[in-house]
């Protein structure tokens, strides 16, 4: 199950390395980072565009791979209009996870099974009940998001080339994926009902967003992007 965790795990260790990123040259820049940290939270840094900025090109400063993308995805959210931390949050967690291994393809950790496809994911849910159909259903939305999201040319391509569903498909699906699976008892259980609702409803901004990070900091050649980005952070961290 991805849980929405990354932006809780940021302390004092987060926040004074972002205000050594933006006041790494001049200590009068240091001194209102400072400032501003002080009067509102590491979320008024994390919001700054020259915090991104310094993430990605500062090479001889280490970040943490979950810092580097909850900024990437929390600043292109904000530029589509979403200011919702908790969806920034969600999603940035669902990049990490997806971007390493095949968790993509399979509805939770423990799951052994693979999927391909939506149309896939919806036969197994019409034989699911109660914790199994609540994860069948967020990994119909998960599933949808990583697709349209990080993958939109594929996507496109293949619906030229073969007839396949448009991006519209995959938002409709995947929005509503997300939307039942908040209402159910286990989203509350797990605290993850607000997280999914917020990014059903916001579906279509959240698919956009990721299609700008996906445009600017990704790699097009790669099959993995999103893994390859998180190698070349890792190993900025080695």
């Amino acid at each position: 199950m991805i849980m929405p965790n990354i932006r809780a795990s940021f302390g004092r260790t987060e926040a004074h390395h972002l205000v050594e990123l933006l006041g790494r040259r001049d200590a009068e820049l240091r001194k209102a980072a400072r400032d501003r940290l002080e009067r509102g939270g590491i979320d008024a840094l994390l919001d700054d565009p020259r915090v991104l900025t310094a993430l990605l090109t500062e090479r001889e400063v280490r970040s943490r791979p979950e810092l580097v993308f909850y900024v990437l995805v929390r600043q292109a959210m904000l530029e589509r209009g979403v200011d919702d931390v908790v969806a920034a949050d969600y999603v940035a967690s669902l990049l990490v996870r997806f971007g390493r291994s095949r968790r993509a393809y399979r509805i939770s950790d423990a799951a052994e099974q693979e999927y391909g496809y939506l149309v896939d994911l919806m036969a197994r849910l019409r034989t699911a009940r109660g914790r199994e159909a609540f994860l069948v259903r967020v990994h119909m939305g998960n599933f949808a998001l990583w697709l349209s999201g990080v993958f939109p040319d594929f996507l496109e391509a293949r619906r030229r080339r073969k007839g396949a569903p448009p991006i519209s498909y995959y938002e409709r699906m995947g929005a509503t994926g997300y939307r039942v699976a908040s209402e159910s008892p286990e989203a509350a259980a797990l605290g993850v009902r607000d997280a999914l609702d917020s990014v059903g409803r916001h579906f279509s901004g959240v698919r956009s967003a990721l299609n700008r990070v996906s445009d600017r900091y990704l790699w097009r050649g790669s099959a993995d992007p999103v893994g390859r980005l998180l190698r070349e952070v890792s190993y900025a961290m080695e």
